[in-house]
């Protein structure tokens, strides 16, 4: 049943991005990201109209292709599809060990590697940070992403299979790749980061639940989610940073540079500044988040769903019942 290929899908495709992560080389993201590259040449203007069409072609052909692979018929090979679509989107397993590599190298107070390695998690200049700076860029970024890698990819996946998948990651790494701030950007990224403020309003707000539910400090992440989470400049990412703040007992957010770009971002939580020893904590919670998702996508995967074509028949419906 599609049902059955869609969750049991998105199960193994969650325990492949355990076992294996994401390789180095040849990756389909990056596949795609190459792709998009050579098409903003193309397309490339400083103009809003150029950037939507770039990115309608974009997430077009990724939502065509997840198309094509939702209406194979048979489940073996449709699960086998899902479960492939699924690894090649999460980043759960790559974000909890690009944590762990930041708190090695401040634990062994190598603040030049963890310099080296922050590129990984954000786009932070990182050149000047110095240790409490590198735990918090490290502490954010963990918070923001678990929402962009894991729980993002897994919601749509759940929504709306294989399509939902791709399209999802076509859109999330369009954003990473014009929908920032920049003279060239301005206007030809515009549509790429707002499409991905469209589809990161749910999940980020699911993130930030879920945080509260799994934390190490419940009523502390509530509080903090419902007193701070709005007042980052983005409309997503503060509910995931101020929801992992609370539940840590730290205060996040500050003076940011970005490619000599500083933003003075308002305080979340009311603990103390993140320390090294805070990152392992994020990246446990991280995990614990991780992990929630994608038992709550299984399971929300395994609704009924009509099926197409001829075999097709109406649902019975239950007889009425008086008001």
């Amino acid at each position: 049943m599609h049902i059955w290929s869609r969750s049991a899908g998105i199960a193994l495709g969650v325990a492949l991005d355990a076992v294996f992560a994401d390789p180095r080389r040849g990756h389909p993201v990056a596949l795609f990201g190459r792709a998009a590259a050579a098409l903003e040449k193309r397309l490339y203007g400083d103009a809003r109209p150029n950037g939507v069409a770039h990115v309608a072609l974009c997430v077009g052909a990724a939502a065509g292709v997840g198309v094509l692979a939702e209406r194979v018929r048979h489940p073996a090979a449709r699960t086998a599809l899902t479960a492939a679509a699924t690894w090649a989107v999460l980043g759960g397993t790559t974000l909890a060990r690009e944590g762990a590599h930041m708190a090695g190298a401040l634990e062994a107070k190598d603040v030049e590697r963890a310099r080296r390695r922050l590129p990984h998690l954000c786009g932070r200049d990182p050149s000047e940070l110095e240790e409490p700076e590198l735990a918090r860029a490290t502490v954010e970024s963990l918070a923001e992403n678990t929402s962009d890698a894991v729980v993002a990819p897994l919601f749509w996946g759940a929504v709306a299979g294989i399509p939902g998948l791709l399209a999802y990651r076509a859109i999330n790494t369009l954003d990473a790749m014009i929908g920032h701030r920049s003279p060239r950007y301005e206007r030809f990224g515009w549509a790429a980061a707002r499409l991905d403020d469209v589809a990161n309003y749910v999940p980020a707000r699911v993130t930030g639940l879920i945080t509260v539910a799994v934390g190490p400090d419940q009523a502390g992440a509530l509080a903090v989610l419902r007193k701070d989470g709005h007042r980052h400049p983005s409309p997503n990412a503060g509910r995931c940073e101020a929801a992992f703040a609370g539940a840590l007992g730290l205060t996040l957010g500050g003076t940011n540079v970005y490619g000599g770009r500083t933003e003075h971002r308002p305080t979340m939580g009311d603990g103390r500044a993140p320390e090294t020893g805070d990152i392992r904590r994020a990246v446990r919670l991280t995990r614990a988040v991780s992990l929630t998702a994608a038992a709550l996508a299984v399971l929300a995967a395994m609704r009924p769903w009509p099926r197409r074509g001829p075999s097709w028949r109406p649902a019975r419906r239950s007889p009425a019942r008086p008001a």
